[in-house]
């Protein structure tokens, strides 16, 4: 066996590790295989042989639970012929820092769900390393409140229903990672107890639900917010509304967009500062992300993209087109601490998503290539590159 050497080792590192208040450095072995094999704490004021690091960051790769598509694509709307595109699209998600997405689904009509649900199980068995992976799907509707629908389309709506679900997802129910829904209609609780049966994660989104109603919620099973201000009630000193509900509720996790445009800077830090181990970054990327600005059809609609930020003809706010690394970079720039917003768009995810190793554990027998640095340049702007 060969003896390791100063070259296979990096030292003073920091890890995107649960908030603490110290600065904990860190050195790490890569293998002969080329995985990390070996990470310990260092001693404070420590240095430790191997390439120094000088307190950038180590981290492993994004995780984007909510992304509805790419490079032309909407997922809805996939048939088999889109598989290169499919795939094409990966590859690109991968280049970006993103290891594994959750396939997000507007609501739409049964049919062309269950077809696009059928070419998701073909391009799962196309994986191979150095491309993103599909996670199971995410089902953002159909049970969403009509009030509170967004730019989801009125007429594919539904009433909460375990036949309704049945029909969505018979036969893949074992490729559904994620369903929103608004826990105040009528059926909902059923739908609720039958997701939590099968292990699929619950999220309030487009929904009308209050304080009151939020937290009856989360003690029947639902775990997450769906981007969190956006199509529900927001935070009101006399109405706490669901996010305000979330302070009791430490499981629950909220997805946030961190483009500046679904929720104000100094309110995404405030809540990111507020629940650290609670919010995570999703991209709410639609079928525009790796595209130039411009218009682009979307179902028998058109959205309008500028700047990274999808809204349909009549102004109503749609998405986004930019990568999920790019919220990190955002948060970190609007005052988020640089660990806690590349934390959320890394390792919090995972959790979500019953990961709830510590981020060294997460790390340990990585493949090298597959982890990202991080580093503030003399701007203090935060940064990422893959590892080399």
């Amino acid at each position: 066996m060969q003896t390791p050497t100063n070259s296979n080792w990096h030292t003073n590192l920091r890890l995107p590790s649960a908030c603490s208040g110290q600065d904990q450095r860190w050195r790490l072995l890569i293998d002969q295989s080329g995985r990390i094999s070996c990470l310990e704490p260092l001693a404070s004021q420590a240095a430790g042989a191997g390439l120094n690091w000088h307190g950038a960051w180590l981290s492993p790769p994004g995780v984007d639970l909510q992304i509805n598509g790419g490079l032309g694509l909407a997922f809805p709307e996939l048939k088999t012929e889109h598989l290169p595109k499919l795939l094409e699209l990966l590859d690109l998600l991968w280049r970006d820092g993103v290891e594994a997405i959750c396939p997000t689904f507007v609501t739409c009509a049964v049919a062309p769900l269950r077809e696009a649900l059928a070419v998701l199980r073909q391009a799962r068995e196309m994986h191979q390393p150095g491309r993103c992976a599909l996670l199971g799907a995410h089902l953002e509707g159909p049970f969403l409140a009509p009030e509170r629908r967004g730019a989801h389309p009125l007429e594919h709506l539904c009433a909460p229903s375990i036949a309704a679900l049945h029909e969505r997802i018979g036969g893949f129910e074992r490729e559904i990672a994620l369903v929103t829904l608004a826990p105040e209609l009528e059926g909902a609780p059923e739908v609720i107890g039958a997701l939590r049966q099968l292990g699929i994660l619950v999220s309030l989104g487009h929904s009308r639900a209050d304080e009151d109603q939020a937290t009856k919620a989360y003690g029947d099973g639902v775990g997450m917010l769906t981007h969190a201000f956006n199509a529900m009630a927001g935070l009101h000193h006399r109405a706490p509304g669901p996010i305000g509900a979330v302070l009791a509720a430490p499981h629950v996790g909220l997805g946030l967009i961190a483009d500046g445009i679904h929720v104000a800077p100094t309110m995404a830090v405030l809540l990111q500062r507020l629940l650290p181990e609670q919010v995570l970054l999703v991209s709410d990327a639609l079928a525009p992300y790796g595209l130039r600005d411009g218009s682009y059809p979307w179902d028998e609609r058109l959205i309008n993209v500028e700047a990274g930020t999808c809204r349909l003809s009549d102004g109503t706010l749609a998405g986004t087109s930019l990568p999920l690394l790019e919220g990190v970079k955002r948060l970190a720039a609007w005052g988020a601490m640089p660990a806690a917003a590349i934390r959320a768009a890394t390792v919090l995810p995972r959790r979500q998503l019953g990961d709830l190793r510590p981020v060294e554990q997460q790390l340990l027998g990585m493949a090298w290539v597959d982890t990202l640095k991080w580093q503030l340049d003399a701007d203090n702007k935060l940064s990422w590159q893959r590892n080399r």
